[in-house]
């Protein structure tokens, strides 16, 4: 089963359950997931759908800190809900020795250097670790290596 085919089941199932919060989220995903596929004209695959998930994550945790920064705490919740969410249908992200050894091969592997091959770095690490891990967590991580 998809990814894509595994929201549209839950989304019936928070429906026979009557989990309002689940449904919305899961409604708005559906839609994000459609609207990329009617723009784009062509069905999504499971990693343009993780990718789509990470988006509204970083779309939901971006949220809560405004909300938070307002001490609005009833939104607060409700986006780390949501938050929730969203991440039973991401992949387990990896862990700071997983990531580290992971980029520490491929700067290998890349043969880099110095900062100024940080974009090759870059762009082999994103198709590689995909969205097991955030690309500023990246970023951060071959800054280090890097220097």
């Amino acid at each position: 089963m998809t990814l894509k085919e595994q929201i549209k089941n839950d989304i019936k199932e928070a429906m026979r359950a009557k989990e309002t919060q689940k449904r919305d989220t899961l409604r708005n995903l559906q839609a994000a997931i459609k609207q990329i596929e009617v723009d784009e004209r062509r069905e999504l695959s499971d990693a343009d759908v993780e990718a789509v998930l990470m988006k509204y994550a970083k779309q939901r945790e971006d949220a809560k800190s405004q909300f938070a920064d307002a001490k609005r705490d009833d939104l607060v919740a409700k986006e780390e809900a949501e938050l929730a969410i969203v991440k039973q249908y991401l992949p387990e992200p990896l862990s700071d020795e997983e990531l580290e050894s992971t980029l520490k091969e491929i700067i290998a592997q890349t043969g880099a250097q110095s900062m100024k091959d940080m974009g090759k770095v870059m762009g082999v690490a994103k198709a590689k670790i995909g969205s097991r891990a955030d690309g500023g967590r990246i970023n951060q991580v071959v800054k280090k290596l890097l220097m």
